[in-house]
């Protein structure tokens, strides 16, 4: 394959943006790119924190698809002239579980008049914790049911999936639930709308969306209809609407159809591949191998690890499952290997709480004071806050100050939305670095409460790679995170993980590779850095995150 001989394109659906980058096929490297932020999610639109709703307008996904493709492919033929015309194929991820009511023609509710401005009929974003009830619903059910629906999705149901957020949003809004004909993940939306697909019997749904997130396993396929009735009767007619069969990464969605290809600048017919979860593909672009945890660390954390189903049958005879994570799925990364997903709800998401309680007084008082460019110094001070702690708690020293990392509850192990974070041990010395530095390390000891599970349940990890902003962009909350899990850990090069991965799947579904490995061998980027553990701090964390967990335990008793 020469270069400039093909492209292909990858859209990386993000909590805050759509990036779109083209690569070269041959090598990976980047040919042209384009981020955009969400408008109607930048102006803080259809959210309520107070309540854990976080909702978002299709509109947002369609405006910022168009923008960045278009302007994506004008960066590369400036560099690269008639590149456009050989781009390939076509890679999507979103977050999720991301799920929204549609119509008959597939169509998202809030794109019609009656609804657009229910946010009920919008895309419930993965973060929205407004399903507590109705999880803790689903999973008394479970219980009292013949069959463990949950057993495949870590023994219990999160009120971030598929089932709950439905059930939800049709009991929060009759007129939805009455109008939904389906509900429909973001990551099979985007593929299904450039296709042209417009009705549930033509839509492929993801393997590795419906396999995490809806309780999709081959054993049962879904929960049973009469089941679902039980929770609420539009359930089980939603069901009917998914179909029994469920498809991977590299799998063709359908083909661009004339409609987008007119508004994207593309070719008609170029191949699109089924869609799948951003935290999966960033594993794929990341450099995903066998009993490797690719641990992407963003606003929350993904863990996620590819491993023969032999090897999980060797220790049973059967599929084990395993207690506590957030599903085992068959082919969600890497066709043919079983992937352990496990995370934590929030991560960086901490550290911005943090940002954002020491922005306030700035945010309340400069507005009032008469400042030339106040809105300059403000903006200046935000983006540099973060960065400023990093230097200065890497001065400090690990304290008895001790912090909880479950500011969004707790994902895994063991999934509590209930939960909250925590600071103890404060005194009248504990300035902003140390309060800083004990929650960068909460989020570490929450990353080795998920590895401990792991390997306690007998799943093999033999080396960390961390992808992801954090991991780019901050060597200080790298260092504690080694030293913590007492483990080297290798760092890529590369920021754009979601749509190198997206890319990768595509070449692979375009027929330009036969499988993902290979896609990664011609296209993966090389090693940035690697961060290895101090022996002395490795100890004394031993002793600080033991206070941790029983701080933890503390917490999850009065949860109770």
């Amino acid at each position: 394959m020469n270069k400039n001989e093909a492209y292909l394109i990858g859209i990386d659906y993000g909590t805050d943006s759509c990036r779109t980058v083209m690569f070269d096929a041959a090598d990976g490297s980047e040919a042209g790119s384009c981020v955009m932020d969400y408008p109607r999610w930048a102006k803080g639109l259809y959210r309520d924190p107070q309540a854990n709703r976080f909702r978002q307008h299709p509109l947002d996904y369609l405006e910022c698809l168009e923008h960045t493709t278009r302007e994506t492919l004008a960066r590369a033929e400036k560099k690269f002239p008639g590149a456009a015309a050989k781009v390939r194929a076509m890679g999507i991820d979103t977050t999720g579980s991301t799920p929204c009511a549609v119509d008959a023609s597939l169509t998202p509710l809030a794109l019609l008049p009656e609804f657009g401005e229910n946010p009920d009929a919008m895309f419930v974003l993965w973060k929205d914790h407004s399903a507590i009830a109705e999880a803790d619903e689903i999973n008394q059910a479970v219980k009292n049911w013949d069959v463990d629906y949950t057993k495949y999705s870590g023994g219990a149901y999160s009120s971030e999936w598929f089932w709950s957020k439905a059930l939800h949003v049709f009991r929060s809004s009759p007129a939805v639930a009455e109008k939904a004909a389906s509900v429909i993940e973001h990551c099979d939306w985007i593929p299904a709308l450039l296709s042209g697909i417009r009705n549930c019997g033509a839509l492929r749904r993801s393997r590795c969306t419906m396999g995490h997130k809806a309780m999709w396993h081959r054993e049962w396929i879904y929960p049973s209809p009469e089941f679902l009735s039980r929770l609420d009767k539009n359930l089980a007619r939603i069901r009917e609407s998914l179909g029994s069969e469920t498809y991977t990464n590299v799998e063709r969605a359908g083909t661009l159809c004339g409609e987008w290809a007119a508004r994207l600048g593309l070719k008609e017919g170029i191949p699109i591949t089924v869609g799948a979860l951003d935290a999966h593909i960033g594993a794929i672009g990341g450099g995903a191998k066998i009993n490797w945890n690719v641990k992407v660390m963003g606003t929350s954390t993904c863990d996620m690890i590819v491993s023969p189903p032999a090897d999980n049958a060797k220790r049973t005879g059967g599929e084990k499952p395993v207690r506590g994570i957030c599903g085992q799925v068959d082919g969600s990364i890497i066709p043919g290997l079983l992937t352990y997903e496990a995370g934590q709800s929030a991560f960086g998401d901490v550290y911005m709480w943090y940002k954002n309680l020491l922005m306030w007084p700035l945010e309340k008082i400069l507005p009032a004071l008469d400042i030339n460019a106040k809105d300059a110094v403000a903006e200046t001070i935000s983006k540099k806050i973060l960065a400023v702690l990093d230097e200065e708690a890497a001065k400090t020293e690990s304290s008895a100050l001790l912090a909880l990392d479950w500011h969004n509850g707790r994902r895994t192990p063991d999934v509590n939305p209930l939960l909250s974070g925590a600071l103890a041990g404060i005194t009248l010395g504990s300035d902003a670095p140390r309060i800083y530095r004990a929650l960068v390390e909460a989020t570490a000891f929450g990353s080795r409460a998920i590895a401990e599970r792991l390997a306690e349940e007998g799943v093999r990890v033999e080396g960390v790679i961390a992808v992801g902003g954090i991991a780019r962009k901050s060597s200080f909350v790298m260092r504690i995170m080694a030293d913590v899990l007492n483990t080297r850990i290798e760092v890529p090069a590369i920021d754009q993980t979601g749509s190198l991965g997206a890319a990768m799947c595509a070449s692979v579904c375009s027929g330009l590779y036969p499988d993902i490995p290979s896609a990664q061998k011609a296209m993966g980027a090389p090693l940035d850095t690697s961060y290895e553990p101090d022996g002395e701090r490795a100890k004394r964390y031993d002793e600080l995150y033991r206070r941790y967990r029983a701080l933890g335990q503390f917490v999850e008793s009065q949860a109770r």
